[in-house]
C-alpha cells in the first residue's frame, strides 16, 4: 500500500514510431512492486493521434494492472509546456501519491515542470526506489557518484521520480484484460509548427546489446583501444567504456556506461583497466555474468564480478586474442 490513502501510483508511457519504450514497461513493474496488492496503477500518454495511441497501448498493456489509461492528443512537435498540462490534468484527476517518468530526453523536460506546478520536489535518475513509513524512499548516487543518498520529499505529492532505462526490469505480462481509456487533449503553443519529421533509426550502440567489452583508465594509450575494439569484435560484442576514457577524448560519451552515460544489462560483460565506481556500476549492475580485469586487488569491481582476475590488461587480452585466433584455425 502507497500510502494511508491507498491513492495509487502514475506511470508516464512514452511511445515513439517503434511502440512504447522499454523504461515505461520498466516503471509498470516497479509501479507494481511498489503498489503491492492494493495500490492502484495509472498510465498516461500523449501522442499526436489518440486513436492511434489507444490501438498502440491498449493490446500491449492489457496484461498489465493498469486500472486507467489517460490519453492525451498533442499534435505536432514536442512541447514540455503542452505535455506539462496534460500530466497536470491527469496528476489533478488520478491524485496519485507517485509519479513515475522515464529519464528520457521528453521526461526530463517535463518532470520539473510538473513537479512546480504541484510545488513538490522530483528525484532524477533514480537507482532505487522502495517504500517506507508511508513515503517514498528514492535512492540515487550523490557527490559525484561517491555515494548513495537516500531521499525522501515529506511534505508535497505526488513524489515525482524520474528512472533511466535498465534500471528495473520490466514485468513479465498476465492474463489480458480490457483497460478503460480516457482521452483528452491538450493545445500547443502558437507559433510552433513542426515543419518536417524524419525517423531516425535505432542504431547499434551499447544499450541492449548481449555482450559488451568495456575499457577504463587502465588503457595507457589511444592507439591501444583499437586492441579492446578487436575483442569486443572476436566475442560478438560491442565496445564500451568508463568515464575516464570519454573525459580524455579517446571514447565518445555514446559508449559510456555509467550515470553520465548508458546503462546496460548484458549477458556477458568484461571489464578492464576499470576501477568500477559507483557511477559505473550504477550502468551496469544488472549484467549477467561480469568477467573483470584489474591489477588492483581493492578495485570496487571485484566486489561484483562473477569472475574477477587480477592481472594487467596488456597481459590478458592479447593472451585471449590468440587463444580466440587459434580456436579459428582449428575449426
Amino acid at each position: 500500500m502507497i500510502s494511508k490513502n491507498g491513492r495509487g501510483i502514475l506511470v508516464f508511457l512514452e511511445t515513439d514510431i517503434y511502440g512504447i519504450k522499454e523504461v515505461s514497461l520498466e516503471m509498470i513493474g516497479k509501479a507494481m512492486e511498489l503498489a503491492g496488492e492494493t495500490g492502484k496503477i495509472y498510465g498516461a500518454a500523449v501522442g499526436d493521434d489518440v486513436q492511434a495511441l489507444e490501438s498502440a497501448l491498449s493490446e500491449r498493456l492489457s496484461g498489465y494492472p493498469l486500472e486507467k489509461l489517460f490519453l492525451y492528443e498533442k499534435r505536432g512537435c514536442f512541447e514540455a509546456a503542452a505535455w506539462e498540462s496534460a500530466f497536470t490534468d491527469c496528476v489533478t484527476r488520478t491524485n496519485p501519491d507517485i509519479l513515475l517518468i522515464g529519464g528520457t530526453r521528453k521526461g526530463r523536460y517535463f518532470a520539473g515542470r510538473v513537479a512546480v506546478r504541484f510545488r513538490t520536489g522530483v528525484t532524477a535518475d533514480c537507482t532505487g526506489l522502495r517504500i517506507g513509513q508511508d513515503e517514498l524512499i528514492q535512492t540515487r548516487p550523490a557527490f559525484g557518484g561517491n555515494i548513495m543518498a537516500d531521499i525522501v520529499t515529506d511534505h508535497s505529492l505526488p513524489r515525482i521520480a524520474t528512472v533511466r532505462e535498465g534500471i528495473f526490469k520490466a514485468p513479465e505480462a498476465g492474463k489480458p484484460r480490457k483497460i478503460p481509456v480516457f482521452k483528452g487533449e491538450v493545445a500547443g503553443s502558437e507559433g510552433v509548427e513542426l515543419i518536417s519529421e524524419t525517423p531516425i533509426p535505432r542504431e547499434r550502440g551499447i544499450v541492449g546489446q548481449q555482450v559488451l567489452v568495456a575499457c577504463g583508465r587502465g588503457v595507457r594509450k589511444k592507439e591501444d583501444i583499437a586492441m579492446m575494439r578487436k575483442l569486443a569484435e572476436e566475442v560478438g560484442g560491442e565496445l564500451a567504456s568508463s568515464r575516464a576514457l570519454v573525459e580524455k577524448g579517446w571514447m565518445p560519451q555514446s559508449r559510456q556506461i555509467g550515470l553520465s552515460g548508458n546503462v546496460v544489462s548484458p549477458k556477458l560483460l568484461i571489464t578492464c583497466g576499470i576501477s568500477g565506481t559507483i557511477q559505473f556500476q550504477t550502468g551496469m549492475r544488472t549484467a549477467k555474468n561480469i568477467i573483470a580485469v584489474n591489477t588492483d586487488a581493492e578495485a570496487p569491481i571485484f566486489n561484483i564480478a562473477h569472475h574477477p582476475i587480477r592481472a594487467d590488461l596488456y597481459d590478458v587480452v592479447p593472451g585471449l586474442l590468440s587463444i580466440i585466433n587459434r580456436e579459428i584455425r582449428n575449426t
